[in-house]
């Protein structure tokens, strides 16, 4: 590309030496521009209705395949004992056992009860069900004062304490929507009655519903500023770097077609999309931007003697061998991603790869029927940017070869700490941390995460899980089993890794303090018998006991854990800790052999994701590296290229890695795809840099080929790479940590990336090549013509 309205003096391509087949193709294929325009205008409407079918759900607990046995059995525990999200009210008052206060929380709780779906749960409501209702007098709210501190049942589920007061909701949602429309109705709730204003000093809402909302919300409502951003980029540097409107609207119709097959295929498919989901639209955009930078790139390189339409021919050809091998690299790489056993990752993968297919026809058959209809300009016609390029071409190449040394073995070094910042160094470094908590997932400054972690010290937690006892019919009510059960609950509240525990006994205790016989479990027989017979009246009719006793047949029953385990290492422990005192109580009441243990539950599930995030990179990347080196190996001869293949990228993914490492940041469900994401898209470089590189070996030394090499890719590569990185850092601006890490290490993965192919990538090859530059410069050759033959480079 030139400033000027003449080629620029410089290494150029080969002549039109492409198979016969690729020119008839591409020759059709222009001939035919108006059947293919039409042929898309047809296909267009559907695809964007399956596109705007497309939902949004970005519950962490989509992360889950629905075929983990895990998952199978929780939604078996379920369906005997039902299901239900868990989320909290608490009240902080400085007296919250003042009439003023226990006025307002009556009336929420009864505006609550209102709501479809939803089952509150305070100290307050067991009292009305108790004394047969409430009024917040002075004389009941001392009442209920000496009632909840006269036992510590009401401590250890966290439902009061020092200066709050909660209420526990359980959610019978199941859907996104179903989950929206309750918390809406309980926020409506909240403000009707009164709000967090005085007298309470505040009300947090807090629990894993009010994440998944506000992840939906938040995707919803930044989701398009992303596009916007890099739509916004794209027409300032088309414009900047081609300097026409036509070409600008080739690019457009061809972005825009590209990704509403993507989604349209997505859609059509029944496909949901989640958290990870924003990185899909936008590598097909920034992919199929790039490869359309390649070809456009080629297009405006037209010599003067070379007509336009036979010049178009020509780049498309020219370029048709490398762009199918970097989008098939790329494609079949994210399609690596079905190993991993997390189910977002997995369809990413699928859907990058379909989309990025058909992205790869649309630019290859509607891009130069609108090349050819709108009659976008070549570097004759109209000026374009990037002329300094030229001279950049002819001082790169000895540069690099007068420090490939330092430029070989700083990269390797840096690489190498890359990999121990990632997988650490036994003895020395720990590894790269692992993140699955979904509050981390949420703004650090939003009101959630505030009200999340400013109760972490008030109540037990936030994550609960299951521990589902199946026995015989009747078993569960047998006065040596509650014996057991007593035990077994008795030695998880006394475990620090337990923050609550809540059974049949925690149930049947409360039922005997509401009667006025105490707390406490009983021991004689007699005591035991009148328990057990008190179980099997109440369970079929008693909601809450019903709730934790299976109703027919009395042969399940479970204990809710309420803990601050969120991550994989803190489940490990909690189950040992569980394991540990059912074996005990197993040991000491003989009654309980019968019953088959099962730990189960949605926060177990989501917090072993993290077990599949290493696989999951790893097994990924390796399949990539493996698919985008078969590629090198088909499309390239030279041993040189296999080597030097992945240089550039590897050495972007391990050194962001440590730029990760430094900045404190973590993996989570986001990052650990940086790596796959980066290889499979910025090997577009690489695969078009080597394929110049030996177009200009055919006729040329190691420096004339590289000269070659920066002025035909070189300038695509800076833009394509701008774009990747211009594209990527929209993210950014995302109010979700994950989100915004993954879009800037990505694009500073890509500008990496872009550096290794102008240094390091030059100085291995003349390295492994064993060159040297010619005696003299090169002299200058016209675009159009072959490099020397005659080349002074000596070898070794």
């Amino acid at each position: 590309m030139s400033t000027s309205s003449s080629p620029p003096n410089g290494p150029a391509s080969p002549s039109h030496d492409a198979p016969g087949w690729l020119v008839r193709l591409f020759s059709r294929i222009i001939s035919a521009r108006w059947i293919i325009i039409a042929l898309y205008a047809l296909v267009l409407p559907p695809a964007a209705w399956f596109a705007a079918r497309v939902q949004q759900d970005n519950a962490i607990e989509r992360l889950i395949a629905t075929s983990d046995t895990d998952y199978v059995k929780t939604r078996e525990f379920e369906q005997v004992f039902g299901a239900g999200e868990f989320a909290v009210l608490l009240a902080e008052a400085d007296d919250p056992f003042a009439p003023a206060v226990l006025d307002r929380l009556d009336k929420l709780e009864r505006a609550l009860k209102e709501i479809p779906r939803v089952e509150p749960n305070s100290a307050l409501s067991i009292y009305r069900r108790a004394k047969a209702g409430f009024d917040p007098t002075p004389e009941q709210s001392e009442a209920l004062r000496k009632f909840v501190s006269g036992t510590k049942l009401f401590q250890d589920q966290g439902l009061a304490g020092d200066g709050y007061l909660a209420i526990a909701l359980v959610l019978d949602v199941h859907t996104s929507q179903e989950r929206r429309e309750t918390l809406s109705a309980v926020r409506r709730a909240i403000e009707a009655t009164g709000g967090d204003g005085a007298p309470l000093k505040t009300l947090r809402q807090v629990g894993q519903p009010y994440v998944n909302i506000y992840l939906d919300e938040d995707m919803q409502k930044t989701g398009p500023k992303y596009f916007g951003l890099f739509a916004a980029f794209i027409i300032g540097l088309c414009l900047f770097l081609y300097r026409s409107a036509r070409t600008l609207a080739a690019f457009l119709i061809t972005l825009g077609v590209s990704i509403a097959l993507a989604m349209g295929y997505i859609g059509l498919t029944g496909g949901i999309l989640t958290i990870v989901s924003p990185m899909v639209p936008m590598t097909i955009l920034v992919t199929t931007t790039a490869t359309l930078v390649y070809l456009q790139s080629r297009f405006v390189e037209r010599p003067a003697d070379r007509s336009v339409d036979e010049h178009q021919v020509f780049a498309f050809a020219n370029k048709w061998l490398a762009c199918t091998a970097s989008v098939f690299a790329t494609a079949v790489g994210f399609a690596a991603l079905v190993v991993s056993s997390i189910q977002p990752i997995r369809q990413m993968g699928i859907w990058v790869a379909v989309g990025l297919a058909l992205s790869y026809i649309v630019c290859f058959t509607l891009f130069p029927a609108l090349q050819k209809i709108l009659k976008t300009p070549t570097a004759i016609e109209q000026k374009v940017a990037a002329a300094w390029f030229v001279r950049l071409t002819e001082a790169l190449p000895r540069w690099s070869y007068r420090y490939r040394w330092p430029l070989v073995l700083g990269s390797i070094a840096l690489s190498i700490a890359g990999g121990v910042a990632l997988f650490g160094l036994p003895g020395v470094v720990k590894p790269m941390r692992l993140l699955t908590d979904p509050v981390e997932y949420i703004n650090s400054g939003s009101r959630l995460y505030a009200d999340t972690k400013a109760i972490e010290t008030k109540i037990p937690g936030l994550s609960v899980t299951e521990v589902w006892l199946k026995g015989g019919v009747g078993s569960v009510s047998e006065p040596d089993a509650l014996k057991g059960f007593q035990a077994f609950h008795e030695g998880l509240v006394a475990d620090p890794e337990v923050g609550a525990a809540i059974g049949p006994t925690t149930i049947l205790r409360m039922m005997q303090y509401l009667g006025g016989a105490g707390d406490a479990f009983p021991t004689d027989a007699e005591a035991l018998d009148e328990l057990a017979g008190t179980l099997e009246s109440l369970a079929p009719v008693d909601p809450l006991l019903g709730r934790f006793v299976q109703k027919n047949g009395l042969g399940q029953t479970h204990f809710t854990i309420i803990s601050k385990a969120t991550e994989h290492e803190a489940f490990e422990r909690l189950q040992a800790s569980i394991d540990k005192h059912w074996k005990s109580a197993v040991e000491k009441n003989p009654a309980l052999k019968e019953f088959e243990l099962r730990t189960v539950g949605m926060a177990p599930l989501q917090a072993r994701v993290s077990q599949s995030l290493v696989p999951t990179l790893v097994e990924s990347f390796e399949l990539t590296v493996g698919i985008i080196f078969v590629t090198f190996l088909v499309v390239f001869r030279s041993g040189a290229a296999r080597l030097m293949a992945m240089i550039p990228s590897l050495f972007a993914i391990l050194v962001m890695f440590g730029v990760m490492r430094i900045s404190g940041m973590t993996l989570n469900v986001a990052t650990i795809l940086i790596a796959s994401t980066v290889l499979g898209t910025s090997e577009n470089d690489q695969i078009h840099f080597f394929y110049h590189f030996q177009e200009g070996r055919k006729e040329g030394s190691v420096e004339q080929a590289l000269r070659h090499t920066l002025f035909v890719s070189g300038r695509a590569i800076f833009f394509a790479t701008l774009i990747n990185a211009g594209g990527f850092v929209a993210f950014g601006m995302a109010d979700l940590p994950p989100i915004r890490q993954f879009g800037l290490l990505s694009a500073v993965a890509f500008v990496l990336s872009m550096i290794a192919d102008f240094t390091a990538l030059p100085a291995a090859l003349w390295l492994v090549l064993r060159a040297k530059p010619d005696a003299e410069p090169s002299p200058a050759k016209q675009p159009g013509r072959t490099p020397a033959t005659n080349s002074s480079s000596q070898t070794n």
